[in-house]
């Protein structure tokens, strides 16, 4: 199992669910975050004064396959969704993830992340 997470530009947020939903990858936790990398922030002109804002807003997706060949298949939708060619495109971190526990049935592993028979979890 793997856990991948998703920092991408905020305009690139819905491109990346509508991709991630075509390939049947539904289960996705998302977050408005702040952060910088090389991008290093900006500067905006806030009432006539020059303000360096170092920080900058980005999606962060969680998203928890169930194999390897899931992981690659949402890994690269989220590439070919995000890419813009820019610096601040984002960052993909993939963990390998040792158990998960769906609480209301009590299921492991795979059957903790897949849907049961018949119901959307």
């Amino acid at each position: 199992m793997k856990k991948i997470e998703a920092i991408v530009r905020p305009e690139k947020m819905e491109d990346v669910k509508e991709a991630l939903n075509n390939i049947e990858v539904h289960g996705i936790t998302m977050y408005q975050v702040m952060g910088c990398g090389t991008q290093h922030g900006m500067t905006e002109v806030v009432r006539g004064q020059h303000v360096d804002i170092h920080l900058m807003a980005k999606i962060k997706f969680e998203i928890v396959v169930s194999t390897d060949e899931w992981a690659e298949k949402a890994i690269n939708a989220i590439i070919d969704s995000a890419y813009t060619g820019n610096v601040g495109d984002g960052k993909i971190f993939v963990y390998d993830l040792d158990n998960v526990i769906r609480i209301r049935t009590r299921d492991t592993g795979a059957a903790a992340i897949n849907p049961p028979q018949g119901e959307e979890s």
